[in-house]
């Protein structure tokens, strides 16, 4: 009894680590769009592009072989005079992927949640960005008081010198957080790390590396920011260019690199979290082969089901049973961790051996 107890205590050590990660790769040319859906959002479109109204241009967002990474990354394009915001917008260019509420639920970022984002980043030597506003990047809240303004956004935005900005707010005011001399990232690739800890009193932190170098060009941090804004169901990044043409003298046609999106949840929870409890919520049988029963003490008690392996990484999210019956048959045999969330409040914990 004490080696079984002992067990599951060190596996669920390991459930303090990643729960689950997204990469989106280029590929190779054609099909870009249909690759950017299959991971961001599959059988829908996350895609927002001006090619309705400049359709003899083709795709705004290709994929091509770039020498100094060695592989295939993603172009997109943005044209001064023909694009516009998806034919919604004449004042303004967009050409981005996102995230969105028919994205897989580990795409999204809730409360209480932290989550890592990671991805590659090119600018044309010659970049030259609205003194107004040229976007590369948001965190944009979905629902709620405040869902037309990004809480976070990375923004370049000319002056003497030009600046790539890093802007914030929880509610309706964005204010400029901190800023670096934009010539120091045009005409180089570099890695942007993005770790936010979602909820009110929270972490955040965004580092930008020259990836020929490792030299650290940008980097911030906060340990006690309201990384929520007031209502928001969820909130999802955002990437590509998104630009005023308040000062289209000022502008260019623009091609901007990116390479390598990376979206991985990370457990906020400490280790005591994940002891054994099975009050609120059991199930049987235990040993399982096919499927399992669950018994709730009261009546829709959860509303989702995690289901970890003992590496701690997440192998199955599941909305709640209609009849209360989930079939295990398609996991490979050895314990399961399965914990039932109500309103992403986690309310019980209960391992299963699969034989």
């Amino acid at each position: 009894m004490f080696k079984i107890n002992l067990t599951l205590t060190l596996c669920f050590l390991f459930l303090s680590r990643v729960e689950a990660q997204t990469v989106l790769s280029a590929n190779g040319e054609g099909d870009t769009y249909e690759l950017i859906n299959s991971v961001l959002a599959p059988n829908y479109d996350v895609v927002e592009v001006p090619d309705c109204n400049h359709d003899n241009f083709g795709r705004h967002i290709d994929e091509t072989f770039d020498s100094e990474l060695n592989k295939n990354v993603f172009r997109f394009y943005i044209h001064t005079n023909e694009d516009d915001d998806r034919c919604i917008n004449f004042d303004r260019q967009r050409n981005e992927i996102k995230t969105y509420d028919k994205s897989p639920n580990n795409l999204l970022g809730v409360e209480n949640e932290k989550v890592i984002y990671k991805w590659k980043m090119k600018l044309d030597v010659n970049f030259q960005p609205s003194s107004s506003f040229t976007h590369l990047h948001q965190l944009k809240s979905v629902g709620g008081d405040y869902s037309s303004i990004p809480m976070y956004t990375l923004t370049a935005r000319k002056g003497t010198p030009d600046q790539l900005e890093l802007r914030y707010t929880n509610t309706d005011d964005q204010s400029t957080i901190k800023k670096v001399d934009l010539s120091l990232l045009k005409g180089n690739w570099v890695e942007i790390t993005e770790k936010i800890a979602y909820g009110s009193n929270t972490e955040y932190s965004i580092e930008i590396v020259k990836i020929s170098t490792g030299e650290t060009l940008f980097d911030y941090s906060d340990t006690s920011t309201e990384n929520w804004q007031s209502g928001a169901e969820f909130v999802r990044p955002k990437w590509g260019i998104y630009r005023s043409l308040n000062d289209i003298n000022s502008l260019r046609d623009e091609t901007v690199l990116f390479a390598d999106f990376s979206i991985e949840e990370v457990s906020t929870l400490s280790t005591e979290s994940f002891i054994i409890n099975n009050l609120r919520v059991k199930i049987y049988p235990n040993p399982t082969t096919e499927s399992i029963f669950i018994e709730e003490k009261t009546a829709n008690s959860y509303d989702s089901i995690l289901i970890y392996d003992t590496l701690g990484r997440l192998i199955q999210r599941n909305n709640k049973a209609a009849d209360n019956t989930i079939s295990v048959s398609n996991l490979n045999t050895g314990t399961y961790y399965f914990v039932f969330k109500k309103e992403n409040e986690i309310i019980s914990k209960n391992s299963v051996l699969i034989d």
